[in-house]
């Protein structure tokens, strides 16, 4: 497997700065030195099994071995010396600094109990750190800096930098909202280190328990041949339709995304395959990229594993990982389809498509089809039966190498030449192991870095006023809080990785949209009046004339007025007092689902758009017009994330869930046809109308007739299409 394949998110940085064949079984000869450092990340990748499993280190200490062995492998990996990067000289700087930061966070994690001990003996007084343990603190502060950087660019390392001297000093001198005191040094110093918010905090102990492990998982799946599963599988599915060579695209990127969970990943190990494959069959080169970019966005998005975003959420909002993966279903679904949808259109507008070769090999279906479905069937089994991830992943670990075994032997008995099962033996193993350390050092090194910033924002308390910001522009409007949260977010998604900037915008602004979502209830509750003393009493620390009504009812434009006149420290009381607990919860849940889901445009949108980008150097088109497709293509990241905030996608039982998705679909496709001006065939001028009002009835949420009109209306204009005898092909293969 090429370094490509193995571990895409290197494009973000020049290929000379790394050093991945260190890590690789396969390629050029390695020196004793490389052979070591190879054995050190599969010995990692096993202490982080064992870890989850058995060990039970107490959590600071997990946490600091965990960031110290990513720290060693990032400083080897990613040099900081550019093209001298294979000089001596250059490769034992940077082990020792690895080493040393490495012994850093050892030390930091040993000194926990002394520096406790030490500042109860001293009554009064500050936090006592000696010599070592203030060196110990900067080598860390300034390797989370050096190292984000080395694996993510520039962005990361400024904002923490910024995020520090905010508390340090700057703050104070800043007006309104943004002004908070400062801080001592060591007080920062304790706080970033320890505090639960901090470097060795709770950030940490989702990549040390879950991330990682799911790396791992994926790495033994794309050793053991599923990936090659995945592929065929596509193929044998999609590939018999018109336009199939897209559809392989979409559909392979579905199933990949729940191996890998990242963009870049799906877009570089899928691409190369289905990328000349759309190219060879007639569609644009740009289109064919802005395809596999667009669908392999949604494999963030494919649950079970949803990149890392779905463990942050989890232990943000405290609902179980398990809830959040099976809400995350039909929506996932409905994002896939719409990328099917344009495909269809795209491959009848331009009569691309047909005459396709889709052959199979049945030997790669049968090969891994064993060790991508069995495996993956327990973690989803272990998942929804309530066990932590991390137990799930590495259950689901073992069961894939007995599954290889297992394999193996029926393959010798039945003695067929097509049937060749990867073996997972102790070489294949540790490769599996290799894979996963690799591809968990960017998260492994920016979630310990970004608890920096994510302490510096709980102590200063600007998460709230960023919250009172978003509720004071959006005016108690969901929609334009969406705006301004999906404006942050593609600024943010420019220069950090997506899971980074879904960190950030979770804690800016989802407690903001689900205070938001929440005060629609009050508002209805206000209509109708308040009957509850204690209720009333609440709305007495308010001045507004309105308060007189609020006995009797009032209208809804007056109740919205009320309600945008409370101030945000009484608002915060008011809604755990009004709504109900369980429906406080779903709103914080679709809130994080929301910024979950508009975090992800950064991988399409322009003008950085790193998915699309590596789709375009596959495909050899221009970078910025496959962009713009992939932006057109994946429009279901903002029809999806309003219709969590508009109907029961999230909060309803299944059979309005199902209800709700299904019909949005003929909703999905009638947006697709506007936007292409093309259905079956070519629209005519009285289609738009009609189309307009197809999709009103189609996401109108659980509405009976106006959904099964709006559906019949949407049928009718692609019927009507199809049969029209203006359809003309419009040539494809001279359009870049």
């Amino acid at each position: 497997m090429s370094s490509e394949q193995t571990s895409p998110e290197i494009d973000i940085l020049p290929t000379h700065n790394i050093r991945d064949e260190w890590l690789l079984l396969e390629g050029q000869s390695k020196s004793p030195l490389q052979w070591a450092v190879a054995a050190f990340a599969v010995v990692f990748g096993l202490w982080h099994i064992l870890t989850n499993l058995y060990l039970n280190e107490p959590g600071m200490w997990q946490n600091a071995i965990h960031f110290a062995g990513f720290a060693f492998l990032a400083s080897t990996i990613y040099s900081a010396f550019g093209h001298k990067t294979d000089e001596p000289w250059a490769i034992k700087l940077d082990i020792i600094y690895g080493l040393v930061v490495a012994a850093a966070a050892l030390w930091v994690a040993g000194s926990e109990s002394r520096l406790y001990e030490d500042t109860l003996a001293v009554t009064g007084q500050a936090w006592q750190f000696n010599i070592i343990d203030w060196a110990a603190g900067f080598i860390l502060l300034f390797a989370a800096l050096d190292l984000s950087r080395r694996v993510s660019g520039w962005v990361i390392p400024i904002l923490i930098t910024l995020s520090l001297t905010y508390i340090l000093f700057f703050g104070e001198h800043l007006p309104g909202v943004f002004r908070t005191a400062s801080l001592p040094l060591n007080d920062v110093m304790f706080r970033s280190l320890y505090n639960d918010e901090g470097m060795f905090g709770i950030l940490a102990s989702i990549s040390s328990t879950n991330i990682t492990l799911f790396m791992i998982f994926g790495g033994f799946l794309v050793v053991s041949g599923a990936s090659d599963f995945v592929i065929e599988v596509s193929k044998l599915v999609a590939g018999r339709v018109r336009g199939g060579a897209a559809f392989v695209a979409v559909l392979s990127s579905a199933l990949t995304g729940t191996i890998s969970g990242s963009a870049i990943a799906n877009t570089a190990s899928t691409g190369v395959i289905t990328i000349p494959l759309m190219k060879s069959n007639g569609f644009r080169a740009k289109f064919a990229g802005g395809v596999e970019a667009a669908a392999s966005t949604g494999g963030q998005l494919m649950p079970p594993i949803m990149g890392a975003g779905a463990f942050v959420m989890a232990s943000y909002t405290s609902i179980p990982y398990s809830t959040i993966v099976a809400v995350s279903v039909v929506p996932a679904i409905l994002y896939f389809l719409s990328v099917a949808f344009i495909v269809r259109i795209e491959a009848v507008k331009y009569k691309v498509g047909d005459n396709q070769d889709m052959t199979i090999d049945k030997g790669k279906i049968v090969s891994g089809g064993l060790t991508f479905v069995i495996p993956l069937t327990v973690m989803i089994w272990l998942l929804m039966s309530g066990v932590t991830p991390s137990y799930a992943a590495s259950w689901a670990i073992a069961t894939l190498i007995v599954v290889s075994w297992g394999a193996t032997l029926v393959a010798k008995m039945a003695n067929r030449p097509d049937f060749v099962p990867t073996f997972m033996g102790p070489a294949k193993i540790s490769e599996a192991l290799m894979f996963g350390m690799r591809a968990s050092i960017l998260t492994g090194i920016l979630l310990v870095a970004i608890g920096i910033m994510n302490n510096a924002i709980v102590t200063s308390g600007i998460g709230n006023a960023f919250s009172l910001m978003i509720a004071q522009w959006s005016q108690g409007s969901i929609v334009v809080a969406i705006v301004l949260i999906g404006i942050a977010s593609l600024v943010l998604g420019m220069g950090l990785p997506v899971t980074a900037a879904y960190i950030i915008l979770a804690i800016l602004s989802a407690p903001a949209l689900a205070g938001i979502l929440a005060d629609g209830v009050i508002v209805d509750m206000l209509v109708k009046g308040l009957s509850d003393p204690t209720h009333q009493a609440m709305f007495m620390l308010i001045d507004n004339p309105l308060i007189a009504k609020i006995g009797e009812g009032m209208t809804r434009p007056e109740a919205l007025d009320l309600m945008a006149s409370v101030p945000f420290e009484v608002a915060i009381t008011l809604r755990p007092l009004m709504v109900d607990a369980e429906l406080l919860t779903t709103y914080l849940l679709i809130a994080h689902l929301i910024v979950f889901w508009l975090s992800q445009d950064s991988n399409v949108t322009p003008p950085v758009c790193l998915a699309a980008f590596t789709a375009a150097g596959i495909a050899k088109s221009k970078p910025m017009a496959t962009g713009f497709q992939a932006w057109k293509i994946a429009k279901g990241l903002y029809i999806v994330p309003l219709m969590f905030a508009y109907t029961p996608l999230i909060s309803g039982n299944w059979f309005e869930i199902c209800q709700i998705g299904f019909f949005a679909l003929f909703g999905i496709y009638a947006i697709n046809a506007l936007i292409q001006y093309y259905a079956e065939g070519p629209l005519k001028i009285w289609h738009v109308p009609l189309l307009v009002l197809g999709l009103v009835g189609a996401f109108w949420p659980l509405h009976w007739i106006a959904n099964i009109v709006g559906a019949a209306i949407v049928v009718f204009v692609v019927v009507s299409t199809s049969r029209s005898e203006n359809s003309t092909a419009l040539p494809s293969s001279n359009i870049s």
